[in-house]
């Protein structure tokens, strides 16, 4: 079947539903457009999905680095965070 045949066979349809060509034209023009937008929509969800899911991959990192964090402080006879400028470098 060729674009044309296929074209006249949907103009025959659309007459016979009481729609003119130039109706069907237009409405078919319209939903590739809101089928585009549609799918560039899709798109852009996916990576607002995908970032959403690194943040939250991150935030969960950070909760345990934090929690690390308390238990070395906690293992090291709770002497609280020590400033790194007080110690002395390795080559003394």
């Amino acid at each position: 079947m060729t674009i044309d045949s296929s074209r006249a066979e949907s103009a025959s349809a659309a007459q016979a539903c009481g729609l003119s060509v130039p109706d069907t034209d237009t409405r078919l023009t319209e939903l590739e457009i809101k089928a585009s937008y549609a799918d560039d929509l899709l798109d852009h969800l996916n990576e607002v999905v995908a970032r959403q899911q690194q943040i939250d991959l991150l935030v969960r990192e950070v909760a345990r680095l934090n929690r690390q964090l308390g238990e070395n402080a906690a293992a090291s006879g709770g002497a609280g965070a020590r400033d790194p400028r007080d110690e002395i470098p390795p080559h003394w």
